[in-house]
């Protein structure tokens, strides 16, 4: 495994790309359990509806590994029968032998990191599968899950409108329940961030995100957050808890959670470099960092969410879940209104096309000095 150029998430280059043995997944498993039943107290009596396995490679796990870790979830934690639960997975041929296996753990979800389907793209991003691979394994994991969303970029680096196109045509003819399609985006501290590629310019970036979402809506797929496209029913209700700021708990190695009590909401991340996580939990010090939101941080960490959305909120979302009235961000609703990023009905808040299409803009307007 190695760091794609791109990508600016935790992760770390494993023991077995630098000849170093095995990845130490007996005692990661066990420093995940021990992080969870440290947890529960904070999240004693509620239900678990939604579990995410997220990147880096979580699909480097075996299926037994993420077994003990569900089993161990069961048992500490209330998890809901018909719990939506997904797990990241890469293309190569390594992780796909393994699907079957994940499904019999109780894997119901897969997400694959496809990104493109294009050769040059592919090595322009670094990646190691190949587009047969891909091909491929999407097809596998679509016929053992049949829930399985795809992972796709766009604006790469040389990308011509037509190469953008191919690459949505592609996973719709696999038949996913879900496609995700990425603006690639040149974040710092990544390898793209410090020597850029070329890359469309923003009109022509525009334009291929225009035509990505016609040509999804027009194959049934409901376009309803800015980059998440699904089948009726199958829109991910992990990632609809996260944008709609309900809570959630984070497990390992520069996992972040969120957390509502009576009084306050509280962010937390564990330590990020798994060594020191492993160290971390055994002595119960792997919390980096934990903050209490403030009351002018709470209009602002709702609507950077909710907004992403493309059907908006119901206006009873808004306090139910921030523990203010909506009146306290109501200039800013009015000013978001009056240039067109808004559009609000008694009961909903959405953005307009306008709106989608200059998110950052709209969502500075409800930070507070």
């Amino acid at each position: 495994m190695r760091k794609c150029p791109y990508c600016d998430f935790n992760s770390h280059e494993s023991p077995t790309t630098r000849g170093k043995g095995e990845i130490p997944e007996d005692a990661y498993v066990k420093a995940l359990i021990a992080d969870l039943e440290q947890a529960v107290p904070n999240i004693w009596g509620r239900k678990v509806r939604s579990i995410f396995f997220g990147g880096g490679t979580p699909s480097l796990f075996s299926a037994e590994a993420i077994d003990r870790i569900l089993s161990a979830v069961r048992a500490l934690v209330q998890l809901e029968y018909d719990a939506e639960i997904t797990l990241e997975a890469n293309p190569g041929t390594f992780e796909a032998e393994r699907f079957a296996g994940f499904k019999a753990a109780g894997v119901n979800r897969l997400s694959l990191g496809i990104q493109s389907f294009n050769e040059q793209h592919l090595k322009a991003l670094g990646r190691i599968h190949d587009a047969t691979e891909a091909r491929n394994a999407a097809a596998h994991a679509i016929e053992i899950f049949g829930n399985v969303n795809l992972d796709l970029m766009y604006a790469l680096p040389e990308q011509t409108l037509q190469q953008a196109l191919t690459d949505i045509e592609t996973a719709i003819g696999l038949k996913p329940t879900h496609i995700s399609a990425y603006h690639l985006t040149l974040e710092p501290n990544t390898a793209f961030h410090h020597s850029p590629p070329p890359l469309p310019d923003d009109d022509a970036s525009a334009e291929m995100q225009e035509a990505i979402e016609d040509l999804l809506a027009n194959n049934g797929y409901e376009h309803y957050e800015t980059s998440a496209f699904a089948k009726k029913g199958k829109r991910s209700r992990h990632n609809l808890n996260y944008w709609l700021f309900g809570d959630y708990l984070g497990i390992g190695a520069g996992a972040h959670s969120k957390l509502s009590f009576h009084d306050h909401i509280l962010r937390q991340s564990r330590t990020k470099h798994p060594n020191a996580y492993l160290k971390g939990v055994a002595e119960n010090t792997h919390i980096d960092t934990e903050r209490t939101l403030t009351s002018d941080d709470l209009g602002f960490e709702f609507m950077m969410n909710a907004l992403r959305l493309t059907d908006g909120f119901h206006v009873d979302q808004f306090s139910a879940t921030t523990g203010k009235p909506l009146l306290s961000i109501e200039p800013a609703l009015k000013a978001a209104e009056s240039k067109g990023l808004i559009v609000r009905t008694p009961t909903q808040i959405a953005p307009t096309m306008l709106g989608q299409r200059f998110l950052n803009e709209l969502l500075q307007m409800f930070l507070v000095d």
